[in-house]
C-alpha cells in the first residue's frame, strides 16, 4: 500500500520560511493532481494549493504571492515553499495525491506553527 510521506513541518517566526516535501513510500506509476491542505484547530481541512501534472497551479487566495508549490514527476513528489508566514498559517499541513486511476492518498499531516 502506497503512503504519502511528509517532512519540512516546524516552528518558525513571523516573516519566516518553511519547506514542506512529499513523496511516495513506494512505486507508483505517477500522480494526476497533486497539492497541499491546511487543518488549522477548530477549522475544517482547507486547500492550499494543488498542481497539475502539466505544471498548471492554483492558489488560496490567502496564500496567493508567498506560497509556491512545485512538484517533480520523476520522483513523484510534490513541494511547498512557505515564505512571508504569518501567525494565521499555523495548521496541520496534508500533501494530497490523486492517481491517473482516481485513487486518492493522503499525508501523514506535518505541523507548522508560525510564531508571532
Amino acid at each position: 500500500q502506497v503512503q504519502l510521506v511528509e517532512s519540512g513541518g516546524g516552528l518558525v517566526q513571523a516573516g519566516g520560511s518553511l519547506r514542506l516535501s512529499c513523496a511516495p513510500s513506494g512505486s507508483i506509476l505517477g500522480f494526476n493532481v497533486m497539492g497541499w491542505y491546511r487543518q488549522a484547530p477548530g477549522n475544517q481541512r482547507e486547500l492550499v494549493a494543488v498542481i497539475s501534472s502539466g505544471g498548471r497551479t492554483n492558489y488560496a487566495d490567502s496564500v496567493k504571492g508567498r506560497f509556491t508549490i512545485s512538484r517533480d514527476n520523476a520522483k513523484n513528489a510534490v513541494y511547498l515553499q512557505m515564505n512571508s508566514l504569518k501567525p494565521e498559517d499555523t495548521a496541520v499541513y496534508y500533501c494530497n495525491a490523486k492517481s491517473f486511476g482516481s485513487v486518492v492518498y493522503w499525508g501523514q499531516g506535518s505541523q507548522v506553527t508560525v510564531s508571532s
